[in-house]
């Protein structure tokens, strides 16, 4: 009978068209009397309860209104902030009670007022998720962060003892400092938590810092921080409250680092590069990634180094002093148009970059090799230099790799001899499996092992022990490597750090959203890292050519997917895509599809974090080049003089969020193809879709081409052009692309001030 329902609920996600989550109000016609008050859309309709999140709310008479009202599980009555009658704004708390279903759809209505909408809120505070992780320098102690429950782990490693410790909003980085110290960054609170582990309890103190922090390291008394909502990177005086030292840009959506004796690494999700920082100034040295005639050794990509046309994601980061080598873990080079049409580029390995050296002429930061394995994700790195071995996990398969640093290092043909041994980390024993357990293992097919998600590395003090993070279990597990340079490290065993099964189809849509089963390489999180987009692809779908990786954040809320249109839900969606990326070996089950769909569709779009602290647009904004826009008057813009608002209208600001008016294929003047080897493209065109801009603040490059922000150069690159993408997609491509071409320069930057604040 359970397995009769579910069928029936997969069938009626695959086949049935979502009913639009916002009812929009009728307009009277001329014989009657409008209400005073009037709510049309509220917006974004995907929302967390982990975070503060802002609305937009648009209407009639809302400079009357004086309350937005939710209904039950949220149970909340919102003051409002109006620019004028059809325009309003407020915020939702953090922390909205939900029981520990996924989600719960919250009525919404105006107090004294007609209209109603709906809000879909996810539970993450009952979602944990473990992100990263750090060993304190005495060897005493681990602490795992997880992110959406806004706490810390601390495991005593002598007695396994777990000690729960609260932090701030959005906990997403940590770094240990000192002997008994780690240090937090949070993504949504303006502040560093610093605990002090050798006390207890352990002790809590702040210390100022910009929030939407991606990513900590320390060095010395130095502390690095990677920002994202400016895409920065900072150095804080750890002996001086973390005072800050300096700040420069850099790449979109910087992450990993890694300190060399050249200079910091710092390396980005959005565009593949890797920049080299002078510690001491923050001034950019080198920047480089992989192009055209990249040697990749190993994995189905190795003949195609001559048409790598860009890096992918940097998703780990370490450097060897003793070899003197930067390694860097990603989905490999990015491949572009070849004469096989071979479209399937992910080959997840490690990179091997030289580095310039001091006194040296000639030499500089380079890609020299990129190690492929052909199946799975490459992500964090962990590196005993004394010792040669270079850690790598692996988080579609579930595995951690052990590397020979010198052969990795010296040639090409020593590379693909590196590999010393793989060391697969098995769930535990109460852990539920995404199929039964006889498919798995078979036919090619990846273990057990994929279950687990390994997400951050730490080696002991005393080098005898590898600790691996389990971010889909729950875990932390260690590996006895003293004897890992013979190929024979070992599973010691692992320890519960908190219960990850509340949402259980959701924790398994988790597992198969990362996991690659058919061992192809190609998984969701491969071309939608963390449900977000990562540059651009040569890809699957048809026509094939270029495309944008596009976000999977909020796209519950906006089908159809893909360009031209071939699927129009997420369950049909996880269904096709899901299938494909294991060459159908094999096929989803409809329990797998569930499982699938319900992950996706609860992925949100960030909370905006240029708004006020009401939610509101504020009057003056910096924008990434520096110019100042004011988001209020940009508004007025967007819906007027520069003519967006017809294909981007409130509250997605995308027409596919209504049936109405969903899946119109347009051209409005934009590129149809980015030129590169176009001989090697399909460029038929049939009109592009109209993506959100909810969240565009996040969005790098723009177009369905990527042609806002990159560019190709003649020896076949594809490089940055404008790291402030929504100005060129703005400005680029009026007067069908918008009517930019009617505003003056300050109008402009008004109106790119209102697209950053949605």
């Amino acid at each position: 009978m359970q397995r009769h329902v579910l069928l029936l609920v997969t069938a009626l996600i695959l086949g049935c068209p979502r009913a639009d989550t916002t009812r929009v109000a009728q307009v009277p016609d001329a014989g009657q009397t409008a209400a005073a008050i009037t709510l049309r859309t509220v917006g974004p309709r995907l929302v967390t309860n982990a975070t503060s999140t802002p609305l937009s709310i648009t209407g009639v008479g809302l400079s009357k209104a004086k309350a937005l009202r939710l209904g039950a599980p949220a149970n909340l009555e919102l003051p409002l902030t109006a620019l004028d009658d059809g325009h309003a704004f407020t915020r939702l708390p953090a922390g909205v009670e939900l029981g520990v279903s996924s989600e719960a759809v919250v009525e919404v209505t105006l107090e004294g007022g007609e209209g109603r909408a709906e809000l879909r809120f996810i539970n993450d505070t009952r979602f944990p998720d473990l992100v990263a992780m750090a060993a304190t320098g005495d060897g005493k102690w681990l602490a795992a962060v997880s992110s959406t429950e806004d706490v810390v782990y601390v495991m005593e490693l002598a007695t396994r003892k777990v000690t729960r410790v609260a932090v701030g909003d959005g906990p997403s980085a940590i770094a240990a400092v000192g002997g008994a110290m780690v240090v937090v960054g949070h993504l949504f609170a303006p502040e560093l938590k610093v605990i002090d582990l050798s006390a207890s309890p352990p002790v809590v103190t702040s210390a100022p810092a910009v929030k939407q922090v991606a990513a900590l390291l320390a060095d010395g008394d130095t502390l690095y921080l990677a920002e994202h909502a400016r895409d920065t990177v900072s150095a804080l005086d750890a002996k001086a409250d973390f005072k800050e030292r300096w700040r420069s840009p850099v790449a979109p959506n910087p992450r990993a680092m890694a300190m060399t004796a050249a200079g910091l690494a710092v390396g980005s999700l959005q565009t593949g590069e890797i920049e080299l920082l002078e510690p001491t100034s923050g001034q950019v040295v080198a920047t480089t990634q992989p192009g055209p005639g990249t040697p990749i050794v190993g994995g189905t990509t190795q003949k195609y180094g001559p048409y790598v046309m860009s890096g992918k994601a940097v998703r780990g980061l370490v450097a060897s002093a003793k070899a003197g080598r930067l390694f860097a873990s990603s989905i490999g080079p990015n491949i572009g148009p070849n004469p096989d049409k071979m479209e399937v580029s992910m080959n997840g390995g490690v990179g091997v970059l030289g580095l310039p050296l001091k006194g040296q002429k000639g030499s500089a930061l380079g890609w020299q090799r990129h190690l492929g394995f052909g199946a799975g994700v490459t992500e964090a790195l962990a590196l005993d230099d004394a010792a040669g071995l270079l850690y790598a996990t692996d988080v579609g398969l579930g595995l951690v790799r052990v590397l020979d640093v010198k052969k990795l290092a010296k040639s090409d043909g020593d590379a693909a001899k590196a590999l010393v041994q793989e060391i697969a980390l098995p769930p535990p024993e109460r852990f539920p499996h995404v199929r039964p357990d006889e498919d798995f293992n078979v036919r090619g097919r990846a273990g057990l092992s994929l279950h687990s998600g390994p997400r951050a590395l730490a080696l002991s003090r005393d080098r005898k022990s590898l600790f691996v993070l389990n971010r889909f279990t729950g875990t932390v597990a260690a590996i006895d490597v003293t004897q890992a340079a013979k190929g024979k490290a070992s599973w010691s065993g692992q320890w519960p750090l908190v219960d990850v099964l509340a949402q259980r189809t959701r924790r398994l849509g988790q597992v198969l959203y990362f996991a690659d089963l058919g061992r192809t390489a190609m998984t969701c999180d491969a071309c939608h890292l963390e449900g977000h987009g990562e540059g651009v692809l040569f890809e699957k779908t048809v026509p094939m050519r270029i495309y944008r990786s596009t976000t999977v954040r909020g796209s519950r809320e906006t089908p159809p997917y893909f360009t031209p249109a071939s699927t129009h839900s997420m369950g049909e969606t996880a269904k096709v895509v899901g299938t494909r990326n294991r060459y159908q070996n094999p096929e989803l089950t409809p329990e797998e599809i569930e499982a699938l769909t319900v992950f996706s569709s609860l992925i949100p779009t960030p909370p905006n974090p240029f708004v006020d602290e009401r939610g509101a647009p504020v009057e003056a904004l910096e924008l990434p080049d520096g110019k100042i826009g004011s988001p209020r008057r940009g508004l007025a813009l967007f819906e007027g003089k520069a003519g967006c608002a017809s294909c981007h209208p409130a509250p997605q600001f995308t027409s596919d969020q209504d049936l109405a008016t969903r899946a119109r294929f347009i051209d409005v003047g934009t590129p149809r193809f980015m030129p590169l080897r176009a001989e090697l493209q399909n460029t038929r065109f049939e009109g592009f879709g109209t993506p959100a801009l909810v969240g565009a603040w996040d969005v790098f490059p723009m177009l369905t081409t990527g042609l806002a922000g990159l560019g190709v150069t003649p020896d076949g690159r594809v490089v940055v052009t404008n790291r402030f993408a929504l100005r060129d997609a703005v400005e680029q491509y009026a007067p069908k692309h918008g009517r930019a071409d009617l505003l003056s320069p300050q109008e402009r930057d008004d109106l790119l001030a209102w697209v950053l604040s949605l």
